[in-house]
């Protein structure tokens, strides 16, 4: 039988209420990022044309921001369905990388709670997490300390991002436009990567994948965000054997 990811004696254990606050308090740091994006996110979307009802959906619901201000503008502009999510799953793919990650933490857990955990698990959550965690539990299921870590990290950055991005929504209007948002989002963006350039395999692969985004830039349809993924991935593998090899 698969043990619960929460429960009423975990709350009250001194070890998870320890980690929690820990995790509130680690995530400070990597949340301005996710407020600045927040709030780009939800200026955007305003300003897409998109119904306000979607609009609020997306925000609420989806919970990613690239993928979002990526795929609103196709939205606006009647794209195929088809190239809509094509474009989402392209951005999100990272997801599936950290997936495997978190399986060795929450794979015993139940199929319902890997969804929610899943959902709230973004790009700062999983950076903070491995740093403070780095040996996952042998069982599949997370310690006591890990789970109240995990939702001390989730649950502060998820409210950073709906605070900023609800913000943005509503006050889009009051906001000059000469703040230049596009370029504090670039600067949300590196917010949140920069912590995650943790060993010589990562930075080896993000500096390949930055260098093909910035020769490639001209080329259509987000192409060039696609070369660089690819870029990432295979030069994140080499990286990865040449040096675990030496």
């Amino acid at each position: 039988m698969r043990r619960p990811f929460l429960s009423s004696p975990q709350l009250n254990d001194p070890a998870w209420r320890r980690e929690f606050r820990l995790g509130c308090r680690d995530i400070r740091g990597p949340a301005l990022g996710t407020l600045a994006m927040g709030l780009v996110a939800g200026v955007a979307m305003a300003k897409s044309g998109v119904g306000l009802g979607v609009i609020l959906g997306m925000s609420l619901l989806v919970f990613a921001s690239a993928s979002q201000l990526a795929c609103l503008p196709l939205m606006a502009a009647g794209a195929p369905l088809w190239v809509i999510a094509a474009t989402a799953c392209v951005l999100n793919l990272r997801f599936v990388v950290f997936s495997v990650s978190w399986r060795r933490y929450f794979g015993g857990h139940g199929r319902p709670q890997r969804v929610l955990l899943s959902y709230l698990a973004g790009d700062p959550v999983y950076a903070q997490f491995v740093q403070r965690h780095p040996v996952p539990s042998p069982t599949g299921r997370a310690t006591v300390a890990q789970q109240g870590y995990f939702l001390g990290l989730a649950l502060t950055n998820w409210a950073a991002w709906h605070v900023a991005s609800l913000a943005g929504i509503f006050l889009a209007d009051a906001i000059p436009t000469a703040w230049g948002l596009r370029f504090v989002g670039v600067l949300a963006l590196l917010a949140l990567a920069l912590p995650m350039l943790t060993d010589r395999a990562v930075r080896c692969s993000a500096l390949a994948a930055a260098s093909v985004a910035l020769a490639t830039a001209s080329w259509p349809m987000g192409l060039n965000v696609v070369a660089a993924i690819a870029t990432a991935f295979v030069a994140g593998l080499w990286a990865d054997r040449h040096w675990n090899l030496r």
